[in-house]
């Protein structure tokens, strides 16, 4: 059974008598949900949204936007049952009378009430109008009140009907009054545009005449305003819609050493058996100490270096570990040839240090200097890249706290480094005090190396550090 429910003006307050519709966010024939907005109304003092209370389809709206209506006034019919039909709507906005939601005059407030008409006035004719045109009785009530000629009103209704609003226009012509309480912008009053576009736009300096509305009956509403608004930062301003922009791909072809990395990473990833080993050093003795070598040797050692140096002397004490895998064969190697990470223009390249645990430490950061200088340029050659038993991956400048690498193959290990930071630790006698922690992490290709091998590096390699002092042994 159909439901019809009457959508009328609310009344917000006790000095509220009559409100503006901004705009309505449904349109006639649509479906809403409890909670979707309905409309925005404006007031003298405030433009709210009007959320549904319960779900239902809107069967017919009777005010258009920018009408001024009193409190009480019905706006719209709904129907929260079964499709009641079109006669049946008619005749309930025929019966409609407002409820008590309609303002009471106040005595005292209330503006004095025109004189009545003179007796010898004679009321006008009304007009009989014969037309199979689609009009609500209201409208057709009223061109023959007012001998309008009908042939000449374009309907704003659904499928072209004709409403009240069509018939008012046509004998007043278009509302050009200001909004109450809105500062119009000169040049603009008879500009057809809603209330709160109207105030938007005197808030921003809009120029409404360089809107086109996509309102009914190119009426300028509040989106056709807002979508106007300067964009200053790439985003849109708030309220206004989110607007895509091209985003058109920039193609850049792999190049040849783009190519190599990415199908010998690629086969790395999918054929050799990661495991990751996790390790954390006390790096506070590694600052001092490197300052101490820089001053007697004369060089500019990094913390890298120093990191670089002890991995070497560990994979000297490990041989399991500085490896290479080819096929089913395992080659062990008596010297440390150790490739550093190194981000290229180019892309990520691993020169090589080679017999890098025979090396003072001067040697290894002269050596190192050296290859980043030549893969800057571009220049790096075979024989800087061809070999290696062992990579070094450092993010920790870039504040990565540890990470993953994948093994670069034939090789059996790497080591990537991560950030120091200052973290608490517990002493011997029980206080809390704080060091430098560094972070580390060996990942391995189970084939060649197990874990037992693996641990003990790192041992060795922590031991170092922490102990760098027998790096100069």
């Amino acid at each position: 059974m159909a439901r019809l429910r009457a959508f009328t003006m609310p009344k917000w307050g006790i000095e509220m008598t009559e409100g503006t519709i901004a705009e309505w966010q449904v349109k006639e024939g649509e479906d809403f949900a409890k909670g979707d907005t309905i409309c925005s109304i404006e007031t003298a003092k405030i433009t709210n949204e009007v959320d549904a209370e319960y779900g239902a389809k809107v069967r017919r709206v009777i005010a258009e936007a920018g009408a001024e209506l009193p409190v009480g006034a019905l706006l719209a019919v709904f129907d929260d049952g079964a499709d009641a039909s079109e006669e049946e709507v008619e005749t309930f906005i025929a019966n409609f009378k407002p409820g008590g939601g309609a303002a009471k005059s106040d005595p005292e407030k209330s503006a004095p009430e025109p004189a009545p008409e003179p007796e010898t006035a004679e009321p006008k004719a009304r007009v009989k109008i014969d037309t199979n045109r689609p009009s609500s009785p209201e409208a057709l009530k009223l061109t023959e009140e007012e001998g309008v000629d009908i042939s000449g009103i374009e309907g704003s209704g659904r499928e072209g009907r004709i409403t009240y609003q069509d018939v008012h226009q046509a004998i007043h012509g278009p509302n050009t009054a200001k909004p109450r309480g809105t500062t119009v912008l000169p040049n603009e009053d008879a500009i057809f545009a809603s209330p709160l576009a109207r105030r938007i736009a005197a808030l921003h300096d809009i120029d409404l005449s360089s809107i086109g509305g996509t309102g009914p009956r190119g009426r300028i509403s509040k989106k056709d305003v807002l979508a106007k608004m300067p964009d200053e930062d790439g985003g849109a301003v708030s309220g206004a819609p989110f607007r895509l922009v091209a985003n058109d791909a920039e193609i850049v072809p792999f190049d040849r050493i783009r190519k190599v990395v990415a199908k010998r990473l690629t086969a790395a990833k999918q054929e050799i058996p990661h495991f990751y080993l996790r390790i954390s050093v006390n790096a506070d003795p590694m600052p001092e100490i490197r300052k101490a070598a820089n001053l007697v040797l004369g060089c500019k050692a990094s913390v890298n270096d120093l990191i670089v140096m002890a991995a070497a002397r560990a994979l000297a004490r490990h041989p399991d570990v500085n490896v290479q895998l080819h096929g089913d064969a395992v080659h062990r190697f008596a010297h440390a040839d150790v490739s550093v990470a190194v981000a290229s223009p180019k892309g990520l390249v691993t020169p090589i240090i080679r017999q890098a645990n025979r090396m003072r430490i001067n040697q290894i950061a002269n050596a190192t200097k050296g290859v980043i200088e030549k893969a800057k340029e571009g220049a790096l050659g075979y024989e800087d890249m061809d070999g290696g038993t062992f990579t070094v991956s450092n993010l920790g400048m870039f504040g990565i706290e540890n990470f993953d690498a994948i093994i670069n193959p034939p090789q059996g290990a790497i080591l990537s480094v991560g950030t120091s930071k200052r973290v608490p630790v517990e002493t011997e006698d029980g206080a809390i005090a704080f060091e430098t922690r560094m972070s580390f992490t060996l990942s391995v290709d189970h084939r060649a190396i197990d874990g037992a091998t693996g641990a003990q590096f790192l041992q060795t390699f922590k031991t170092l550090l922490e102990n760098p002092e027998q790096l100069f042994g």
